[in-house]
């Protein structure tokens, strides 16, 4: 491969310097444009996948009429940041870094995906059915795009997800499973001065959730719970009759999350407080990704292709999700953390390190090339 580092970032700005936050639909548009017309110029098959309300994904294939696919590539074109940041914060270049708002998480990871196809031997793509699937919306937990991803995965032998490697040049062979509630408390407004009892206090009912909420939490076996965000309230002098608190889950063992899940559910049928009413909606879920014996094997192969080149090759388990739950979930080897090194995701100091980009560019081609055969 003829690598030049500036005509990569050249590349890459474009898909930084737009904001395509979670269901920010035209700029999620503007980054299926920019994808499309990279894989339509090396011939492959694209087709939009409509993600509803989180916009447009994208399922590209070089052989569109095998009935499988040996390895499927999932990445995903959203963002955390709100309309105004790549405005804010363009994409720069600092010493042996790249900042800016998806560098790492996760566009340069979509950019290296395709370099790699690019570079491979036709001789090499020739013997597989590949898959890329890009979706909108993984930041909020793929809830519009998860159907299609498990429809396209179930035919695939492996899959490689291209979110970042950890700073430390790790993969990730592990990630805690996570769900995301919002449950709502609906009591009945009063005078808190006048004539409180007649109120039914959507607030005490919603802290006193939180209190057992608080107990779900086995920091022992990596399960917990965390209310991070409430609202709710008119006024001090008002019985509120309604509050909203949003929860996050995250658990290594999927069979104990399940019960605290059924727990919450049965909650909702014995409220604290007489009167009150509670809804409850899981708007986003993942399952744990454990690595079966299978996934062993493609570690091993990671291994062997980054020994080839020099690299030590390590793994870490981590806390975040991604779409690497669901296919692991299904039982189908797979692996993430695929693209270049990078760090401090969902914050204003995100970073790339420059130094990663080619490297992994080269891991990937030669992990394809060995899983050819």
């Amino acid at each position: 491969m003829n690598f030049s580092l500036n005509e990569y970032l050249d590349e890459l700005r474009p898909l930084i310097n737009v904001d395509c936050g979670t269901f920010t639909v035209e700029g999620i548009e503007v980054i299926a444009n920019l994808m499309a017309g990279k894989y339509q110029d090396l011939g492959w098959d694209v087709k939009r996948i409509d993600c509803g309300p989180a916009g447009t994904g994208l399922e590209v294939r070089n052989k569109p009429e095998a009935d499988h696919v040996d390895i499927m590539f999932i990445g995903h074109m959203d963002t955390v940041f709100p309309v105004g940041t790549a405005a804010e914060r363009p994409m720069s270049v600092e010493g042996d870094r790249a900042f800016g708002p998806g560098v790492a998480d996760m566009k340069s990871g979509l950019l290296n995906v395709v370099y790699a196809l690019r570079n491979l031997d036709a001789s090499v793509l020739d013997k597989l059915s590949i898959a890329v699937c890009m979706n909108p919306d993984e930041e909020t937990g793929s809830a519009h795009s998860a159907e299609w991803l498990a429809g396209v995965a179930k035919t695939a032998k492996q899959v490689l997800v291209a979110e970042a490697a950890r700073a430390d040049g790790s993969l990730v062979k592990a990630r805690k499973g996570m769900a995301r509630y919002r449950i709502s408390f609906h009591g009945k407004a009063a005078h808190a001065g006048n004539d409180p009892t007649a109120g039914r206090s959507a607030i005490t009912e919603m802290a006193n959730w939180v209190l057992a909420i608080n107990d779900m939490t086995d920091l022992s076996t990596g399960t917990t719970f965390n209310t991070g965000v409430v609202k709710g309230g008119e006024g001090a002098n008002i019985v509120a009759d309604f509050c909203e608190i949003f929860v996050d889950a995250r658990y290594w063992d999927n069979e104990e999350f399940n019960g605290r899940d059924a727990l919450l559910r049965a909650m909702t049928e014995k409220p604290f407080v007489d009167g009150v009413r509670i809804e409850l909606d899981r708007e986003a879920y993942k399952p744990s990704m454990v690595p079966s014996e299978q996934t062993e094997a493609l570690m091993e192969t990671v291994v062997a292709a980054g020994s080839e080149m020099g690299l030590d090759i390590t793994f870490q388990e981590v806390g975040g999700g991604s779409d690497a739950n669901l296919t692991a979930s299904m039982g189908i080897p797979t692996l993430d953390g695929l693209g270049p090194a990078g760090g401090a995701m969902h914050s204003a100091d995100e970073f790339l390190e420059l130094n990663t980009i080619e490297e992994r560019i080269n891991l990937l081609m030669r992990v394809v090339t060995k899983l050819a055969g």
